[in-house]
């Protein structure tokens, strides 16, 4: 009865969403302003059905319902508590029912958060928004249906897949979902500017924190999904180009640009066209990613629901969305058009040059997703684009961004920067260089990457507090006027200082690991000791171990230094899935700040004998450690009261038709 009622309430959310847009539309285009208002109160009731249906599936995967399809497919009545809620959204149609939970819920904070909006203009962020939600809502009812029947209920259940089967995977999903449905409301403030014919100031402060709290979550949910490939597939990556992984970056590089382009837009009314393109740009790339996941045209890892039939319908929902939006782009542009003019060498320049590079560097990665796609459809023959394509092609747009960054922060707005205002960058690159050189000098392996690496690593993060150290001027005011300008520093600026630090910690992981990696792969016999680097391993022991569901291969490795002084015992494993005939790699990792040891078992080769990997892997946890303040420092700007869901101005009204 409760999968009936859940089935039926998305039934009933699909109707009441239908009726919000018709509203909406109707309300905003004759003013009738009850209309209006019922629109906005119907946003939150549709929240609510779908929040209940989203629950009984829930409940339908802790119970081991296997009436259901879905929980047949991806369950298991002797899987852990964590990934039978987990599978709730491991799965096409539950990712989707995600999807549209989030999409609602995101209206509805427009709707609660949106108070001091203009009537008008809210109402038609809501349509938009609405819009969106209906189509999808459509899609998920009519090919999707997560409450589908077994004619024959089975007795058990074929499991979820064992990869996924993890903590870092558990979490990694819904944070991405809320990145990917966060930008739909700065999609849904673009089409409404160009409705009505307006962006100003006030708009972008609106634009702001939407596009940065959705970039919150695409940088947690990436550095998560990160974070899991590296400890959980074995293979000691970080990042592997993967057409999932960067269906995930594409969004978070454009919206990157979306908010460094709401800056100028909101401080000089500068660039308002080219913001509300990068607003549809930036939603068009997560719903180019819900494609790539859920068609089945491109393969990966973490992809599913390989079915071509509800491909082309995604694919047919995402055209009518973003070619809609293009072409009201088109058409409405001109009406948006700015005649603010600015120096050459300002702020605004360097702001327009990030946004720049930042959207070649999101061409380079869709090209190279896309491309295998292509050369199949048009030559039907398969071909691969892999990491030294990407490695080569998209890595210099990200040093010359990293070279530019500590400019654009001391940089003043509209007017040529005087010589005085960048001297304090000069001992910053002084000292950035003599680091650098160091470093080249006391290596043992004769590369540059390091070196030049932790030069712009150290010259991002020291660039990024140089304009709060010319804005205080420690050593020409008294203390108390120090104390009293950086007291009064407002949030975003800290966060804006954070998160330059936070891309500077990623370089310095990245460069530090790509020059300085060990790899060791072996033939070991039980007892049998062999070093990498300072260490000395032994294959102590390997035993069989039943799980909760799976049956494992558990390695000792016993981990000495140089000298014989014990340091620690290390536990690979080879996991074996009973339900779905799946052998998955458990990674051991020694951690620390400087370095990770890292070691896989591999296949038995003789008896006694096993396959050992063993990998030192320095720095690489400051790859995570940079995404996690980068995530901070956007958080902190979140809490700015001037941009918590756009204060109002009080100068100036909001958004009226022109």
């Amino acid at each position: 009865m409760i999968i009936e009622i859940a089935h039926f309430s998305l039934i009933l959310a699909f109707s009441l969403s239908l009726i919000t847009v018709i509203v909406a539309i109707l309300g905003s285009s004759y003013h009738w302003g009850n209309w209006e208002v019922l629109a906005c109160s119907l946003v939150p009731l549709t929240f609510l059905f779908i929040g209940g249906s989203f629950c009984a599936l829930i409940y339908g995967f802790l119970v081991s319902d296997f009436s259901l399809i879905v929980v047949y497919e991806n369950s298991h009545s002797s899987k852990p508590l964590i990934y039978k809620i987990a599978g709730a959204w491991g799965n096409h149609e539950g990712s989707l029912l995600l999807w549209v939970l989030l999409l609602s819920f995101f209206a509805s904070l427009v709707v609660w958060f949106g108070v001091n909006l203009d009537q008008r203009f809210r109402t038609v962020v809501i349509a938009v928004q609405t819009s969106i939600l209906t189509m999808f809502l459509g899609f998920l009812l009519f090919t999707s249906n997560p409450f589908a029947r077994n004619p024959i209920p089975p007795f058990e259940g074929k499991g979820l897949n064992p990869i996924l089967q993890d903590p870092g995977l558990a979490f990694h999903p819904p944070f991405l979902y809320l990145g990917y449905v966060g930008l739909s409301v700065a999609f849904s403030f673009s089409i409404a500017a160009l409705i009505l014919g307006k962006v100003d100031s006030v708009w972008a402060r609106w634009v702001r924190p939407w596009t940065l709290l959705a970039w919150i979550f695409l940088t947690i949910g990436i550095a998560l999904g990160s974070w899991w490939a590296y400890y959980e597939l074995g293979w000691g990556g970080w990042w592997f180009w993967d057409p999932v992984e960067n269906a995930s970056f594409m969004p978070w590089l454009t919206s990157v640009a979306l908010l460094h382009s709401a800056i100028v837009a909101e401080k000089r009314e500068s660039l308002k066209n080219w913001t509300v393109l990068l607003a549809i740009i930036a939603f068009s790339f997560s719903l180019v990613g819900t494609f790539i996941v859920r068609s089945g045209v491109l393969t990966s890892v973490h992809a599913f629901a390989h079915d071509p039939t509800r491909g082309i319908w995604l694919l047919f929902m995402i055209v009518l969305i973003v070619g809609g939006a293009l072409l009201l782009y088109a058409i409405r542009a001109s009406v948006l058009s700015s005649s603010s003019t600015f120096s050459l060498i300002s702020r605004e320049s360097s702001l327009v040059l990030n946004n720049l590079l930042l959207m070649v560097a999101t061409l380079v990665v869709f090209v190279g997703t896309i491309w295998p796609l292509i050369i199949e459809i048009t030559l039907g023959e398969k071909v691969s684009v892999g990491e030294p394509f990407f490695n080569s092609a998209f890595t210099p747009f990200m040093v010359i961004l990293a070279m530019l960054l500590p400019f654009g922060a001391v940089l003043p707005w509209r007017k040529t920067a005087h010589v005085r205002s960048l001297k304090i960058l000069f001992p910053i690159f002084c000292l950035s260089i003599l680091c650098g050189l160091i470093v080249r000098e006391i290596q043992t392996l004769p590369n540059l990457i390091a070196p030049f690496g932790i030069f712009l690593s150290l010259w991002v993060i020291f660039g990024a507090w140089s304009e709060l150290f010319s804005r205080v001027q420690p050593f020409s005011n008294p203390v108390s006027i120090t104390i009293y300008r950086v007291w009064n520093t407002r949030g975003s600026e800290w966060g804006k200082f954070i998160a330059h630090s936070g891309f500077g910690l990623i370089i310095f992981g990245i460069a530090t690991i790509t020059a300085w990696e060990t790899e060791d792969i072996r033939v070991i016999k039980l007892g049998e000791p062999y070093s990498v680097g300072p260490y000395i391993l032994t294959l102590n022991d390997v035993s069989f171990k039943n799980g909760p569901n799976y049956v494992s291969t558990y390695a000792s490795v016993i981990v000495e230094n140089s000298e014989g002084d014990y340091l620690t015992t290390m536990n690979p494993e080879k996991r074996f899935f009973p339900t779905s005939s799946t052998i998955t790699t458990e990674a051991a990792i020694d951690n620390g700040l400087t370095r990770d040891l890292y070691v896989v078992l591999g296949e038995m080769q003789a008896k006694e004998s096993w396959v050992i990997r063993t990998y030192i892997k320095p720095f690489v946890n400051w790859i995570w450690l940079g995404a996690f303040v980068l995530a901070i420092g956007g958080s902190i700007s979140l809490f700015d009261k001037r941009l918590r869901f756009g204060a109002r101005d009080k100068r100036t009204t909001v958004l009226e038709s022109s």
